[in-house]
């Protein structure tokens, strides 16, 4: 369906992440996979979404030579607990301690995305509300030692073993805490695509 509506516009998807590609697929929308490098440092005065939303807007900005037809997508997961915002771990030390922080604890996952056209520029957020049970030292390190989750903001993938063994109840959309909130996408891409 979305596909249809899409049928002049090239869609550019600018993340290296085979989660927010699965999803494109799942989506039923053509795109092609574009990465540019870019230093995802952001000002300390920034807080919760504000966060995701400029790294978004940062990942568009390299991205200068769009055509008319053109839909480029960049997007950004982070993870708030308590306040201070969980990046992507460093190395094994620093996703342990990211894990026992988010032990038997609630946090909260906001995945922003951007849409740029030559024309146009959108930005789109959603939150969930996630809650841990209570880890124990060696489901932690098994789960570093078996899953390397270096690349994923609060060190842990929902859709991994920790999240089946780990993840008590969510308030919101799983698809955000895997990194695209995919009814926001639908829902925009419809309006880009509308005459």
């Amino acid at each position: 369906m979305l596909k249809d509506f899409l049928k002049d516009k090239k869609i550019i998807l600018a993340s290296g992440s085979p989660r927010r590609q699965q999803f494109f697929k799942e989506l039923e929308i053509p795109f092609v996979v574009q990465v540019k490098p870019i230093d995802e440092s952001y000002p300390s005065t920034l807080q919760g979404k504000e966060i995701s939303e400029y790294l978004s807007i940062l990942k568009a900005s390299v991205f200068n030579d769009l055509k008319p037809n053109d839909i480029l997508i960049t997007g950004d997961t982070i993870v708030i607990h308590n306040g201070a915002c969980l990046g992507k771990p460093k190395d094994k030390q620093e996703a342990f301690k990211m894990l026992q922080t988010l032990s038997n604890s609630s946090h909260e996952v906001i995945s922003s995305v951007c849409f740029t056209s030559a024309e146009t520029q959108v930005v789109v957020s959603d939150s969930t509300k996630v809650f841990f049970k209570e880890l124990t030292e060696s489901e932690i390190k098994f789960y570093i030692e078996n899953y390397n989750p270096f690349d994923k903001a609060g060190a842990y993938g929902i859709q991994e073993w920790i999240g089946a063994i780990g993840v008590k109840k969510i308030e919101g959309s799983y698809n955000t805490v895997m990194g695209l909130p995919t009814h926001l996408v639908y829902k925009t891409l419809m309006e880009f695509g509308s005459p």
